[in-house]
């Protein structure tokens, strides 16, 4: 089953520690016409909130306080079973997409990248 994601159906948790990069992929991911239903700094702010946000998608940072990103995605499956994970890291895909996706991430996305790349991404792993 697809979901328009013209009409903001496709709900999207963003989690990184930068709030000013969480601010400008909420702006980026809602032009695109997807809708943000949270969003936290650190893992564990995310994983307390994630059952009640329902996000059809997670993006998802390797590099957090705390916990770190690639710790976070089993717990992300707990929590969420059904969304997929898009990480969004700095850590270029040569050193890390693979540990990221044994831990059943859907897909890697390394932050240097177009962030339309970030979106289509995101639309991909929804459908």
């Amino acid at each position: 089953m697809t979901k328009d994601a013209s009409e903001g159906s496709i709900k999207v948790y963003l989690c990184d520690d930068v709030a000013e990069l969480r601010a400008l992929l909420r702006v980026v991911v809602e032009e695109d016409g997807m809708r943000v239903v949270g969003e936290a700094g650190d893992a564990r702010t995310m994983l307390a909130e994630l059952a009640a946000a329902d996000p059809d998608v997670v993006v998802l940072d390797l590099s957090l306080p705390g916990m770190d990103g690639l710790e976070a995605i089993p717990l992300v499956h707990e929590a969420v079973p059904d969304a997929h994970i898009v990480v969004f890291s700095g850590y270029g895909a040569e050193q890390m997409a693979a540990a990221a996706l044994e831990q059943k991430a859907t897909r890697y996305v390394e932050k240097g990248s177009d962030l339309d790349g970030l979106c289509a991404a995101v639309r991909e792993v929804a459908a």
